[in-house]
Order: structure tokens, then sequence, then C-alpha cells
């Protein structure tokens, strides 16, 4: 077995890993969409975001196994960080790095093996995006170019920790959070040819809540109606406080049908919610929903503007 080689800039490299305040922090769903996503897409029983720090790799998301870390030395992701493109172990049985390795002889049990570094804003790789499976294969063309583009995804939600942009009042994305990942989930759905639907959505008569009974109520009431989005779409749906009362997701892999059954399940959760309140307002919403299309919508921008439209044409008969 060979251990993989130590960075040059290692130095460097793990104190940027720790200054992200990443490593042994709790699972969060944005960084288990995108393994799910790897998980279904390549159909894999496996799928990994490993950060590499001095003496481990550490997951700090995993589908497909159950531990947390494992000896840097034993793992495949310490060479992936050593080069720039993705590292592809068709079989790891034939692969004389890895043929004795403890973890090809043993649980999980490791045949194939496809990973792609993840870099800070500084370049430094600090771990990788990857997949595993127990039986040998190769990815096509197309199947590494999907990888990478998971992988900036990931990325991005790592940059995402060094420039703020997660809405600290409800935890979800904030607009430039937002903005930086779905264009690319949008680009990855058309590769894969999967429809995206946008929900833009506002909370009707909120002025007057933050008026009658203070900022501190106006500001639980975000905070539990993001709580509310999460509970009623998807883990594998990008959702984003724009600001003020404003919110949006993005539905990877869904039709408007499918948008407008979940829109009826949030009503319904919702309901349920202003029914324990008991504070003498009842929160409710307007939404649009527009789903992607190409003649239509040049970008995320413009399917947004779109969502955003028929939002407001809604708001405007409820208002009236």
């Amino acid at each position: 077995m060979k251990e993989p080689a130590i960075p040059s800039n290692e130095e460097h490299r793990v104190a940027k890993l720790h200054e992200l305040g990443v490593l042994d922090t709790p699972p969060e769903q944005r960084f288990d969409r995108l393994t799910r996503m790897a998980e279904r897409i390549f159909n894999v029983p496996i799928a990994l975001v490993s950060l590499i720090d001095s003496d481990r790799q550490w997951f700090k998301s995993a589908v497909g196994i159950d531990i947390k870390e494992s000896p840097r030395q034993l793992s495949f992701c310490g060479h992936a960080i050593l080069g720039e493109g993705l590292f592809l172990v068709p079989d790891a049985r034939l692969d004389s790095r890895f043929a004795d390795n403890p973890m090809v002889l043993g649980e999980p049990h490791v045949r194939f093996y496809a990973g792609c570094p993840l870099k800070a804003l500084d370049g430094s790789r600090l771990g990788t995006l990857c997949v595993i499976d127990r039986k040998p294969r190769h990815l096509s063309e197309q199947e590494q170019e999907t990888l990478r583009d998971l992988a900036a995804m990931v990325e991005r939600e790592l940059v995402a920790v060094e420039l703020a942009t997660i809405d600290e009042l409800t935890g979800i994305s904030n607009r430039r959070g937002f903005m930086l990942l779905a264009q690319h989930s949008l680009n990855l759905c058309l590769r894969q040819q999967v429809p995206v639907t946008m929900v833009y959505l506002d909370l009707n008569q909120f002025k007057p809540i933050n008026d009658q009974y203070g900022h501190a109520e106006g500001d639980r009431v975000l905070h539990d109606f993001a709580d509310l989005l999460r509970r009623s779409f998807r883990v594998t749906d990008l959702f984003a406080r724009l600001g003020g009362d404003e919110f949006v997701v993005l539905l990877i892999n869904a039709s408007q049908a499918l948008a407008e059954s979940i829109i009826v399940k949030l009503q319904r959760v919702l309901d349920e919610w202003n029914d324990t309140q008991e504070k003498g307002y009842r929160v409710s919403f307007s939404h649009g929903i527009t789903e992607y299309d190409l003649v239509r919508h040049a970008d995320i921008g413009a399917l947004m503007e779109s969502a955003d439209t028929q939002m407001y044409r809604n708001k405007s008969m409820v208002e009236r």
C-alpha cells in the first residue's frame, strides 16, 4: 500500500481548513443534499464530502457509511488532493497503490473510486467530493463533467462559509449564496436533461406584525417560516431568504406540477403552525411558480424574475 504524499503547502492548507471552522461540526442539509445527488446520479452505494486534516480524513457529509472519519494514510482522498483534476481508480484490486489497503480488503470493500478536489478561495485543496462503488467501473466523459459540476457546488458551499453567504436569522442561504449555487444547479440539470422549477414566496401583511408585535416577533416568524420550508420541500432543493420577507426555492428535477403539490403541503403545515401560535395574527404567503424554459429563460436570473412576476400577480389578487 502506498500512503498519500504530503502537499508542498501542507501547513498553509491545514491552517486554511481549520480557519473555516467546518471540522467536527454537525451535518448540514446543504452538503447532504449534494452527496445524495451524487449517490443518485452515479448510482453508487457511497458518496462523501471528505476534508483532509493533518492526520485524518473527516466526512462533512456521508451517504452509505456510518463512520465520521478514518486515518489519512489509508485514504484515497489523500491522494486525490495532490492533483488538480479528477482522481480515478477503476479497480483498486488492480492498482498497486491500493490493492492491500484495509479499505479494499475489508469494509467498505472499495473497488471503484472517483474524487474531485475541493478548493478554498486561495486555491488550497481541502478535500474531495468522491463517489465509491464496491465493484469496478469507469466514468464516461459526461459523467466526469457531472462530478466536476457537483464538486463545484460543494466548493461554493465551502466558499459560502468564507464569504458569509448564509442568512444569520434563518440559517438558509441569503441572496448572494443562492445566486452562487443556483446557476450551477441549473447547468447541472440542463446537462442531465431534468426539469427545474423556481418557487418565489412573499409573506402577506408582514409589516403589521412588526409594527404591532415588534421586530423580535417578526424575526421569529421569518425563522419559523424558513423551518417550515425545510419541512415541506425536499432535501435536494435549494432554499434562500432573499431579504425582508421574500424567499425562493429552486427545485431540482421537479416539474411545475410537483412544485404546486409541495406548495399545498407547505400551506397545510403553515395552517398547523398558525393553529398552535395563538398570537392574534395568522401568517400567510403568496407565491409564484415557474418551470425553466430554454426559450424564455436565459439564466437563473431570468427564471427568478419570471417566478417573482407571477408571485406579485398572485399577491395583488389576494390584497384586493
